[in-house]
């Protein structure tokens, strides 16, 4: 657990809000793919922090005074996993959050954490809707301006931050990495990358083994004739 000294009186920062990670496996699979293809895309970054679902406390000694984003990405200091983030201890706010709504988290979403984050100075909020029922368009994405929040109606929509267009793919929301068109992986594809590269290289051994003994098979003729 989390303390604190405040005065004479420690101050506890829970580690956890009671709540599940998501509303459905839908909304898990979606939260886990775009933690899991961030840490990937970063994972040579050493001042690129990505996490899930992590409570975050923006106003020291008010434990009341938190947040849990879905995915959060913060620049500038190194990853690793915590167990809680205080705005005040790391020295940054996180510069990108998504949200995956749900029926029991959408109001919340587009209402009072949008203020929240726009007043922590996010630069770029993304809310989706997986199962495409209480968000019309599903996909929305914001740019801070002023203080405030405006519609990001560019598309495709690139993350100034991330480097990385965001796009619905298939009802999926998903990372492209603007520089191959290629989506950015993640673990599933990563799997099936690892064995098409293992196939490969497996194949050129076979190949190569074959070469060489066609070799030898022309050379002892040669030493024959």
């Amino acid at each position: 657990m989390a303390f604190e000294k405040r005065g004479s009186r420690p101050v506890h920062y829970p580690e956890s809000d009671g709540k599940p990670l998501a509303e459905t496996e839908i909304h898990l699979k979606q939260i886990a793919d775009l933690y899991a293809s961030l840490r990937h895309h970063f994972r040579r970054e050493p001042e690129m922090h990505v996490s899930a679902d992590l409570l975050l406390y923006y106003v020291e000694n008010r434990p009341d005074k938190v947040v849990a984003p879905d995915v959060m990405v913060i620049p500038g200091i190194p990853p690793g996993l915590r167990r809680v983030y205080k705005v005040w201890e790391e020295g940054k706010v996180p510069a990108v959050v998504f949200e995956i709504t749900s029926a029991s988290s959408r109001v919340e979403d587009v209402s009072k954490k949008k203020d929240i984050y726009a007043k922590l100075g996010v630069r770029e909020y993304y809310i989706f809707d997986p199962t495409h029922d209480y968000l019309k368009p599903p996909f929305r994405a914001y740019r801070l301006h002023g203080g405030e929040y405006l519609d990001n109606l560019e598309r495709p929509c690139v993350s100034a931050v991330l480097g990385l267009e965001i796009r619905v793919m298939d009802g999926w929301l998903r990372l492209v990495d603007p520089a191959t068109a290629q989506p950015v992986p993640i673990p599933d594809d990563l799997a099936v990358l690892a064995e098409e590269k293992a196939a490969r290289v497996a194949a050129e051994q076979r190949a190569l083994a074959a070469e060489q003994e066609l070799h030898r098979l022309r050379a002892r003729l040669g030493e024959g004739g």
